[in-house]
């Protein structure tokens, strides 16, 4: 009966840092167009403005996009995954028929309003566009098209490890970048809590980066994280005490 009692209790605990659990299921097919930038090893598309650095050092790797205006919302739409195909019935010339490719949101294809939409402002309102990575483009168009028609979903993300948490800024200023977010994989709200506080929500500040302006330096630090689907994660104490701005913690805890 102890026994029991004490397998009980664990899983209670357990559900405290679980809410709203349930899958994210991919939502239906969209036209769009892409287009490919960065070189043949991606190495053109690192940093960007979701905020995730090195893109192969963070896990994200060559599969990965900038969205048009249209997709990106103001960074809301940063770490979220597509499953993308190229529209052969469309454009049969320039296609690889049958050929799928799930790639997640790093960067920010800005528009260029100097440019028709039909001929190189492929970025620009209302247009959904994904400027690919080129590796990530290549396995659904054929190089010398440039541009194709796709056809995408949003999809749940898949991705290896835990959520990760930069701690950048400085005194009385945190700036954290959350990544490796898998399910939704976009963020809906963010809230971090030190020894000595209590729970304080934190505002975007761009791309993929939360801030906080309390000082927090030598307590834990404890993260609630909700993705764009509801689903909320309590990442307790993930940030040791003697933690110091530019390191990283990963977390065993995913979405």
């Amino acid at each position: 009966m102890v026994k029991f009692m004490f397998v009980l209790a664990s899983l209670i605990g357990l559900f405290c840092f679980i809410t709203n659990t349930y899958a994210f299921s991919p939502s239906g097919w969209t036209n769009a167009h892409a287009t490919f930038y960065g070189g043949s090893d991606a190495s053109g598309t690192m940093g960007g403005a979701c905020g995730y650095g090195n893109l192969y050092s963070t896990g994200y790797g060559t599969r990965t996009a900038a969205l048009s205006t249209a997709l990106f919302n103001d960074g809301a739409s940063c770490g979220e995954c597509y499953k993308i195909i190229c529209d052969y019935k469309t454009d049969p010339r320039w296609c690889i028929k049958g050929r799928s490719i799930t790639i997640t949101a790093t960067n920010f294809c800005p528009p260029n309003f100097a440019l028709p939409n039909n001929n190189g402002g492929w970025c620009n309102p209302p247009l959904k566009h994904f400027d690919m990575a080129q590796p990530a483009w290549e396995k659904i168009g054929i190089y010398r098209g440039g541009i194709i028609p796709v056809l995408f979903q949003r999809v749940p993300c898949k991705k290896h490890g835990g959520v990760r948490f930069t701690v950048n800024g400085r005194d009385y200023f945190e700036l954290v970048l959350i990544s490796n977010v898998a399910g939704a994989g976009s963020i809906q709200s963010v809230s971090i809590k030190g020894t000595k506080t209590g729970w304080m929500a934190m505002s975007r500040n761009w791309g993929s980066n939360w801030q906080s302006n309390a000082y927090l330096n030598g307590q834990s630090l404890s993260f609630r994280v909700t993705t764009t689907d509801g689903e909320t994660r309590v990442f307790q104490n993930i940030v040791p005490a003697n933690w110091a701005f530019g390191q990283t913690f990963s977390s065993p805890v995913q979405f």
